[in-house]
């Protein structure tokens, strides 16, 4: 009888941890992983905490940037012609995606993407700076089916980095309220660098804390993807994105004269 206090507590505090986690979406404590996983030993497991501000400043340089965190839209597309709007084409291994850049309302982070996909912005690979695409060969890392798909990491594992980090561009009425969404990962306010996610559903609890800038379509092949099957979060067959282009969309030809 002496041990029936203890043995009590101890179910009380076992029945009140189930009823919180209960009490959490799967889809919230999902999200809480990341879009970008900081350390293999956190298990991708951070608060997206609201930034409280948006848009502005430069990148943030670490270890010796050759930039110094400087780098801007028209370095980013110096080299695509056309007045059109900027797309990338993804393609990937199960089809390609074209995905129209927001580049008037989060253009920090598009020239940021765009360098990277075309090797204009140096990139940190190991101990050494490369000014090669980062994300051509790489994979979708993680995959979770009415959530989002993610890749854009060089490690393939989800603690790849650039060496650099970008501020959030939280732009006014951005919602993720659709599939098919381009966004930045991120492990906490300001810390967006190079992996990225596009969503397979709605997840508005992801809304004033990670930046979206573009939005990719068809938005079957998206689902494509994120119906693979999985190992947890990682998925068993393999999505390659085999090259990312940057173009601008052609004005459509003017009506033959009568």
């Amino acid at each position: 009888m002496r041990h029936t206090a203890p043995v009590l507590a101890l179910a009380l505090a076992l029945s009140s941890a189930l009823a919180c986690s209960k009490s959490s979406p799967p889809e919230l404590t999902t999200a809480h992983a990341d879009p970008a996983v900081a350390t293999a030993a956190q298990s991708a497991v951070v608060q997206p905490s609201h930034p409280g501000q948006g848009g502005g400043g430069v990148s943030s340089a670490t270890g010796g940037d050759p930039l110094a965190g400087r780098f801007s839209l028209a370095d980013a597309t110096r080299d695509v012609h056309g007045t059109g709007a900027l797309l990338a084409t993804i393609d990937t291994s199960k089809g390609a995606l074209t995905c129209k850049l927001f580049e008037d309302k989060a253009p920090i982070t598009v020239a940021n993407f765009v360098g990277l996909a075309t090797g204009k912005r140096p990139w940190k690979d190991g101990d050494t700076w490369v000014s090669r695409p980062a994300y051509d060969g790489t994979t979708f890392h993680r995959i979770i089916k009415g959530f989002m798909i993610q890749g854009g990491d060089a490690k393939g594992n989800g603690t790849g980095e650039p060496g650099y980090v970008i501020k959030d561009e939280l732009w006014e009425g951005a919602k993720h309220d659709r599939a098919g969404l381009l966004c930045m990962a991120n492990r906490g306010p300001n810390t967006n660098g190079a992996q990225f996610f596009i969503t397979d559903d709605r997840a508005p609890h992801l809304d004033v804390s990670y930046t979206i800038f573009g939005e990719c379509a068809p938005v079957d092949t998206v689902h494509a993807i994120a119906n693979v099957s999985v190992i947890g979060e990682r998925p068993a067959t393999t999505v390659t994105i085999k090259k990312i282009t940057i173009a601008r969309e052609k004005a459509a030809a003017a009506p033959a004269a009568k």
